[in-house]
């Protein structure tokens, strides 16, 4: 009971701001909420402010006890929602599938798949010494087990 009426809180508080999306919901122990969101254009401290009001100011604290965490998924977490991928074009992503781990720049991102686009030395098919290859890989999500974002400092 407790954690539908919070999803329906949360359901229609994304439902008032398209340009958010839920990563992550859950709640633990000791009716403590946990929400990741993200959003197409990034999320800000207000973004999950409005997210936290949208469900603390629906419940009586006298009636039901809970915490509730608010949180942007983070630069280094894996991205888990299809729309992640869109706001991540021309990043340079790890996409790790059941055979082979690859590293390159998101160019692409349909509603079946990405496309990733990387540069490798390989030698010349005539003489000697090295030239570079452009290469690319269109990957079906079914087929991603985890993609993260490079981190470049």
């Amino acid at each position: 009971m407790f954690k539908n009426t919070v999803k329906n809180l949360l359901d229609a508080a994304l439902i008032e701001r398209p340009d958010l999306f839920l990563i992550e919901f859950s709640i633990k122990e000791g009716n403590h909420i946990i929400i990741v969101i993200d959003g197409d254009d990034g999320v800000l401290v207000e973004d999950c402010m409005f997210v936290s009001r949208a469900i603390e100011n629906n419940f009586d604290r006298e009636e039901h006890d809970f915490s509730l965490e608010v949180m942007s998924a983070g630069a280094t977490s894996p991205l888990v929602n299809q729309r992640q991928y869109g706001k991540n074009l021309k990043r340079e992503l790890v996409v790790r599938t059941a055979s082979e781990k690859i590293e390159g720049v998101l160019t692409k991102a349909t509603d079946t798949n990405i496309t990733l686009e990387w540069k490798v030395r390989e030698p010349k098919p005539i003489g000697k010494g090295k030239v570079t290859v452009k290469k690319q890989a269109d990957i079906a999500y079914e087929d991603i087990v985890e993609a993260k974002v490079m981190i470049k400092f």
